[in-house]
């Protein structure tokens, strides 16, 4: 492959909802630069980009991947993505890597969920982008339709066709160009485009959108639209500067239509991402860190990490200023250690071809780096920088996991790390109070995926179980004098600890232990051993087992014997003490409260707000965020276990949350007996 300079680079990703034809888009497009040599299908899973057998097996894009097309004296480094939600850190990491985004919208289902969230997340790096309206081809498609969708949900940028469909459905077979005013029209017996006169049940509506057009080319540069006011007619190349400015500034949203499936009108979206789309140098991306660089020291951010069983680790890193060259010596200051570029490398799909050097704005694959994970910085030894990361979604969703075998144990901690270094939006939390592993994604399928890709590529086969809810359990009354005698005679030495302690509620702490004894009844060394017995007790309450917390104890009086006194007598007196005094102070269950904020469009606020009632929930208060509403509310843990699912059925995806732990409370009274049973059915178990 060809070394680009920066001005003939487009950094460029497909987006959309699930379903849309991203991934047939691509295989399009790649078939028609002859990079593949047939027109692969998700349905058959014979596409380039969908090659892992997780995507094959679901008929969807799971993970991010590459395909750098070389077209009309250009570079497009073109990034697929997924469009499940579960799979949104994907389409994160693909943010930070382009310079624009091709949105794939459906003729037949309009804007959906994704889509929309993307939009507006994309605003965010403000992006320019372009719209393909795909499926043209399909029963009830509608051009008009989906335009009119469009421009009502995304109002702040002029959405402006370049493109308009000759039929629809099984008649759908061509375009007419808005710009040129000619139409083409597919030959499916010979296989090869046509030119003819625009129908003339078209005309009126192509006079109108080219009108617009004209519109918003002219607006796109000042004095042409001095030229346009004026009433001088601006030529065809006119308004192709004034769409290019327009659209590069993000400005005007162009868009074209066509059918991906059967690579209808797919070679001209080629023209537009080259014509319309700014190369790095243009971007307006650029955070004011990476616009102050000059373009000889290198630096980059790394956006993806897959790890291969044959090859190892694969970084894929946007460069962002300088050039790249195999056997250099980079630095990477997130992790403050030095990384050795053995091979440079471009990806198509799972297929690594190694390039010799790479310019600023490309982006590129190194392997084998040591200590360089997802959103670091890799830059010159002799111009230290570090670059803005990369935000992840936060992984709500929990399942217990445990290995089937104890010989699959050792290899689950090192494919936890692979997973994890894979994806960020994974994580693995090891709760020491539960002695459980739960494995934290955005939903059921991110889960499901992960689970089978242990399996696949670590051979370790897994259960999956609800995480167990860490209740605590603590006392409503203080008790005195509470005896604790540890007496016994077995031959030689015996046994013997004697304590009386008080014991009483604490709202502002977890445990303080005091002692008032008087007159040495029990001797100041075997005191230690007494709260070392408490302590102890303390793990396990007498309700059904949970740790005791939130409690007072003083050691106020006992006895000792001089032979057969021990620091382990005075711990099993203190022991027995604790457990006699905590029956007899009204001991109850606590259960985890924990803090959410749920962000969600206003529609939504009444379905949120009643569910969170439904979920013993208390709302604290809500705030707008621009057009959305962030209620926050304070709901125990146990019933928030399933929120990720329960708000996506909610708000049909469009609602997003975070939890995170406050505080514990008391188990309302009707729900102890059905959790005390529980604990005992999971013991015996």
């Amino acid at each position: 492959m060809n070394i680009f300079q920066t001005e003939k680079l487009r950094n460029v990703g497909l987006v959309s909802h699930g379903g849309a034809g991203k991934t047939s888009l691509a295989e399009a497009l790649l078939y028609n630069v002859e990079m593949t040599n047939r027109l692969g299908k998700v349905d058959e899973g014979t596409t380039a980009l969908d090659y892992l057998p997780e995507e094959t097996k679901r008929n969807m894009t799971i993970f991010l991947a590459m395909a750098p097309i070389e077209w009309n004296g250009c570079k497009i480094n073109l990034i697929d993505t997924p469009g499940y939600a579960d799979f949104s850190a994907e389409v994160h990491c693909t943010l930070r890597a382009v310079d624009a985004l091709v949105f794939v919208v459906c003729a037949v289902s309009g804007v959906e969920i994704r889509t929309e969230m993307i939009w507006e997340e994309a605003d965010q790096y403000n992006l320019p982008r372009l719209v393909y309206i795909n499926k043209m081809d399909r029963e009830n498609a509608d051009f008009y339709r989906t335009l009119a969708d469009l421009r009502h949900k995304f109002t702040k940028r002029r959405l402006v066709p370049l493109q308009f469909p000759i039929g629809s459905g099984d008649d759908f077979s061509g375009i007419v160009d808005l710009l040129t005013m000619r139409a083409i029209k597919w030959d499916r017996a010979s296989h090869d485009w046509k030119e003819l006169e625009i129908p003339l049940e078209y005309q009126e509506s192509i006079k109108k959108h080219h009108l617009e057009l004209v519109e918003a080319a002219a607006e796109g540069d000042d004095e042409l639209l001095m030229r346009y006011l004026e009433g001088e007619e601006l030529s065809t190349d006119d308004l192709l500067e004034g769409l290019r400015k327009a659209c590069k500034r993000g400005e005007v949203v162009p868009i074209l239509c066509g059918s991906a499936t059967h690579n209808i009108a797919t070679v001209p979206l080629l023209n537009k991402i080259v014509d319309y789309f700014p190369s790095p140098v243009e971007s307006m991306k650029s955070t004011s860190e990476e616009s102050g660089l000059s373009t000889d020291p290198f630096a980059g951010i790394v956006f993806k990490t897959i790890s291969d069983n044959f090859i190892g680790k694969i970084t894929f890193v946007r460069i962002v200023s300088g050039t790249l060259k195999k056997d250099m010596t980079i630095l990477n200051p997130d992790k403050d250690t030095e990384e050795k570029i053995a091979h440079l490398y471009t990806a198509i799909g799972k297929e690594l071809k190694e390039i010799p050097e790479a310019r600023s704005g490309d982006i590129v694959c190194l392997t084998k780096l040591s200590n360089t994970v997802t959103g670091d910085t890799l830059c010159s030894k002799d111009q230290t920088i570090t670059l803005k990361g990369i935000n992840f979604p936060s992984p709500n969703y929990a399942k217990a996991i445990a290995p089937k075998s104890k010989d699959d144990e050792d290899k689950l901690s090192t494919a936890f790390d692979k997973l994890t270094e894979e994806d960020p939006s994974l994580a693995i939390i090891r709760n020491k109070e539960t002695h459980e592993t739960t494995i934290n994604g955005l939903g059921n399928m991110h889960i499901d995926v992960m689970v089978s890709r242990l399996e696949r590529k670590f051979g370790v086969e897994v259960i999956l179980t609800d995480p167990i809810i860490p209740y605590r359990e603590t006392i409503t009354q203080s008790v005195q004098k509470i005896e604790g005698k540890h007496k016994k005679q077995s031959g030689g030495h015996g046994q013997y600890g004697h304590v009386y302690i008080d014991i009483e509620p604490l709202l502002d702490n977890d445990f303080v232990f005091e002692e008032t004894i008087f007159g040495g009844s029990v001797p100041k060394n075997y005191i230690p051993a007494v709260e070392k017995g408490v302590r102890e007790a303390m793990e396990h309450g007498v309700l059904a087992g949970y740790p005791l917390t939130r409690i007072k104890v003083t050691l106020t009086d006992g006895s000792y014997h001089s032979v057969d006194s021990s620091e382990m007598a005075f711990k099993m007196a203190g022991s027995l003490a604790l457990k006699a005094a905590v029956a007899k102070a009204s001991p109850v269950l606590l259960e985890p409260i924990v803090k959410v904020e749920v962000t969600v469009p206003e529609a939504y606020m009444g379905d949120i707000m009643g569910d969170i009632n439904t979920k013993r929930g208390k709302i604290l208060g809500m705030e707008a965020n621009g057009n959305k509403q962030i209620i926050s509310a304070l709901a125990p843990l146990a019933e928030m276990s399933k929120y990720a699912i329960d708000l996506k059925s909610l708000t049909q995806g469009k609602g997003t949350f975070t939890m995170d732990f406050d505080s514990y409370d008391i188990v309302p009274s009707h729900l102890v007996t059905r959790i005390i049973a529980e604990k005992k059915h999971m013991d015996e178990a």
